[in-house]
């Protein structure tokens, strides 16, 4: 049975899951150069783009059960009236997007990208952190990794800030927009959250030095 789309908050942000009501908001954000470099995003990205993603892509990943994605934003805003013929908008500024795309059994994939004008605040960080505590509580996840292009610092950034154990550099393994590129590749698992694990874990032996 796969998980009802759930809505999480904290201190400073509400994490939701995408719907049609945000995609002028994607829309807009996605416009920023650094978020099409550095993301799989389409390059153009078109105002259809951001309609199939909140209509259908980010839905869909819910009711399979394949990708979790939450749109990151501010608190409600008082005093704005909500749009005609939609349900009461909730969260008004669009921080970010963040996704958590199962990979295997146990095992998730964090990606996000943050809004130009809210970067540099802790956003993403403390995002991907709800998000990580959600994923090893409620969906049996035991390892969420993080991956990005070499060179993009600030994701890199976002995820030692959350904890992550970087495990090395792997060639080839992104594909963006076509051409081949190297990733760094880092984890997080509950333990360094102070959670239990869903299964076993027993961790390999150090060795020493040269062996």
């Amino acid at each position: 049975m796969e998980p009802e789309p759930v809505t999480l908050t904290t201190p400073r942000l509400v994490l939701r899951p995408l719907d049609p009501r945000d995609a002028d908001a994607v829309y807009t954000a996605a416009q920023d150069p650094d978020v099409q470099r550095w993301t799989t995003i389409p390059s153009p990205y078109l105002a259809e783009h951001a309609e199939t993603f909140t209509e259908l892509l980010a839905p869909e990943g819910w009711a399979t059960g394949s990708m979790f994605t939450f749109g990151v934003f501010l608190p409600d805003l008082p005093g704005l009236p909500d749009r005609p013929g939609l349900p009461d908008a909730g969260p008004r500024a669009l921080t970010g997007v963040l996704s958590l795309t199962m990979r295997s059994l146990g095992t998730a994939e964090v990606g996000f990208w943050a809004v130009k004008e809210h970067r540099g605040r802790g956003y993403t960080t403390e995002a991907t952190l709800a998000a990580a505590r959600w994923a090893f509580t409620s969906l049996s996840v035991d390892r969420v990794e993080w991956r990005a292009e070499v060179g993009n610092t600030a994701s890199r950034a976002v995820a030692e800030n959350a904890g992550f154990t970087l495990e090395g550099t792997l060639r080839s393994a992104i594909n963006n927009k076509g051409v081949r590129r190297d990733c760094w590749l880092a984890s997080l698992l509950p333990s360094d959250l102070g959670l239990p694990s869903a299964a076993p874990y027993v961790p390999a032996p150090h060795s020493p030095p040269g062996e």
